[in-house]
């Protein structure tokens, strides 16, 4: 309800302050005095609030309980600056019983709702709301931003002119701000740092080309996202500040000429230093600040401008090329550690369980903090399905969630704190996201700083949150994926960024190493020159001859077995290792002088046999060549059984 006006004349309230005194139990004669003297010299105590601040500080013991009960029941406004040299807890003892106090209990209930802390709660109710009940004269629900803006002009003044720091004042104001947006009396959140306006960032850039780039960015904000745009500022600004200080006479950008400006350029990127942990820029930066460059001469030629160069000033080649990287995935061992702290041990609950989603899931940061409360989807005979939104890609996408998944997410929905919905930084509509705290999305600040730690107990080294999506996607590539589910699941728009992990644990690769390798290990146990033979059993393992992976010949007196290392292939295997068979194998068998007897037949009869059976485990093998040697002495033995047969 409206506080009462404290205009009325001054014997009333110097009345009912004797009265408050008589029914509170307080009161003797300098208290008496003191109220005389006060209402004598004030007959409007809103005149005493006009007064300089000194004066109003003055009231001694005996005064200022006048001033508090003015404040409480009467109305009075005494402004921000006393206010906030006032400590307030005889006003915090005394308001139950004040018209504050249903606001001030209102607001409490509320921050409690939120997820504050009783100590949290009560220092930003004594700080802030009270502070603004008192000094706007209207109830809770009326408060406007202005009221806070003016509050926080108040504590910023105060600052300058004591030296006093005041952030603590400033944390409880952004507090109370959230509190009375989730009331419904405010509309807006307070506003989180966001970038510094482009002229400020490129203050140092000489004024002409500080113009054209700030043009330049203004434009891209109208097609780009803002973290883009600052992303390009940034780069933009590291080549404004080379031209600078190489030519400070540079007027325009259409004077830029590739030999005193371009490759100057290219060539100081080289040995760049990163400001912000003095080493040298990785060449991931580099390009990027070339590649930045490049969209920014291309666009504003392609659009006309006047300051746009007169011919191309840099091309493919200028680009460094970039190293190609595998995925950086967390070893078994090391997620099974990270999973188990953040599991067991969270430092932060609720981050901890949004960095367990996201390797569950595969997500990035930025598609996780942005999940919506209703993001999981049932859909008959068909399972539980997780909504990702908008993300990097600007795209859209479903993941299939099993009941793990399903328990952690019912588990996030126990910590977070419910409130009223917020702007959604894409889809620019209002949301219930499902990651909240305090009035307030949980921010990437926070689950980096549990992710450090909970690597920091676990005894790994810096991990960041994106390698906990490269290790889900890398456990996925182990199962036997397929490269369209993968791609489907960790939202890329094309082939070529899932295949990055297809390269990490190549399967083809694995069994044809593995051939090579049971190859290479025949070969151990085949029986060099000049050294004692092995058994045969050992060098078959046990097997049939015929069924050894050895490069095989069958003589009329036996069999060759040769390790495909072994000696100069008589003709190329295809799909072979790169040597084979003795040049000299069955070379008696080919010799046209060489006769064969009826007495030989049955030798011949058996030879053709395994060579038949030689011809086709050579072709089962892929070995083609191979396959057509044992071919032809097939064809070089029934010559030679014809014969012997005619006599």
């Amino acid at each position: 309800m409206p506080h009462a006006a404290a205009s009325a004349p001054s014997n009333n309230l110097h009345a009912a302050y004797l009265d408050y005194l008589q029914q509170t139990g307080r009161g003797n004669r300098p208290y008496w005095h003191a109220a005389r003297v006060f209402f004598d010299r004030w007959s409007d105590p809103q005149r005493w609030a006009a007064e300089p601040l000194e004066v109003r500080l003055a009231a001694d013991a005996h005064t200022r309980p006048i001033i508090t009960f003015l404040i409480l029941h009467q109305g009075l406004r005494p402004g921000y600056d006393y206010l906030l040299e006032r400590k307030l807890s005889t006003f915090w003892r005394e308001l139950a019983d004040s018209p504050l106090a249903a606001g001030v209990e209102r607001f409490m209930a509320a921050a409690e709702e939120l997820g504050f802390s009783m100590r949290v709660r009560l220092a930003t109710g004594s700080q802030v709301p009270a502070r603004l009940l008192i000094q706007a004269g209207r109830p809770l629900e009326q408060l406007t931003l202005a009221d806070l803006e003016e509050f926080t002009t108040a504590c910023a003044a105060r600052s300058t002119r004591t030296g006093k720091d005041h952030r603590h004042y400033l944390s409880a104001i952004s507090n109370a701000h959230r509190v009375l947006f989730h009331l419904g009396i405010i509309d807006t959140l307070p506003k989180m740092s966001g970038p510094v306006p482009f002229a400020e960032r490129l203050a140092e850039v000489s004024e002409p080309i500080r113009a054209t780039m700030i043009a330049y960015l203004e434009r891209k904000r109208a097609t780009c996202q803002p973290k883009t745009v600052s992303a390009l500022a940034t780069r933009l600004k590291h080549f404004g500040l080379f031209l600078a200080h190489i030519d400070p006479e540079l007027t325009s950008i259409a004077e830029l000429d590739r030999q005193r400006h371009i490759e100057p350029y290219l060539a100081f990127l080289v040995d760049a230093v990163n400001p912000k942990n003095g080493e040298i820029i990785t060449v991931a930066d580099r390009s990027r600040r070339v590649i930045a460059l490049t969209g920014f001469l291309t666009d504003i030629t392609e659009w006309g401008w006047e300051q746009a160069p007169a011919r191309k000033l840099i091309f493919r080649d200028d680009n460094p090329k970039l190293p190609q990287m595998l995925p950086r995935y967390l070893p078994v061992d090391a997620d099974r550690r990270l999973t188990e702290e953040l599991r067991d041990r969270p430092g932060n609950a609720l981050a901890a369980c949004a960095l367990r989603l996201q390797r569950a899931c595969g997500l990035r940061i930025g598609e996780l903090l942005d999940l919506e409360l209703d993001c999981v989807h049932q859909v008959p005979e068909h399972g539980s399905w997780l909504k990702i939104g908008l993300g990097k890609l600007e795209t859209e996408r479903m993941a299939p969630l099993d009941e793990e998944i399903l328990d952690l997410i019912d588990r996030i929905i126990q910590l977070r704190t419910h409130g009223r919905p917020m702007p959604h930084p894409r889809y620019r509509r209002p949301a219930q996201f499902l990651f909240t705290h305090h009035g307030r999305r949980l921010g990437q600040g926070a689950v980096r700083a549990e992710l450090d730690r909970a690597a920091r107990q676990a005894g790994l080294g810096h991990i960041t949150s994106h390698q906990l999506r490269h290790t889900y996607a890398t456990a996925l590539v182990n199962a036997g994926v397929s490269l369209q589910a993968l791609m489907a699941l960790l939202g890329h728009a094309s082939a070529e960024m899932s295949l990055r992990y297809g390269r990490l644990f190549d399967t083809t690769v694995r069994a044809e190493h593995e051939r090579a390798l049971d190859l290479t290990k025949q070969q151990a146990r085949t029986p060099a020159r000049g050294r004692a033979h092995l058994p045969l059993a050992d060098i078959t393992g046990g097997k049939d001859w015929k069924d050894t992976p050895l490069i095989k010949s069958r003589m009329a007196g036996g069999f060759c077995l040769r390790a495909p290392a072994q000696g100069a292939c008589s003709g190329r295997l295809l799909r072979a290792p790169a040597q084979g068979a003795c040049t000299y194998a069955n070379i008696c068998e080919h010799c046209p002088s060489f006769h064969a007897e009826p007495s030989s037949l049955p030798v011949l009869a058996a030879q053709r046999v395994d060579a038949e059976a030689l011809a086709h485990d050579a072709e089962n093998r892929g070995w083609i060549a191979e396959a057509e040697r044992h071919r032809r002495l097939i064809a070089r033995l029934d010559h030679l059984i014809s014969e012997a047969q005619a006599g």
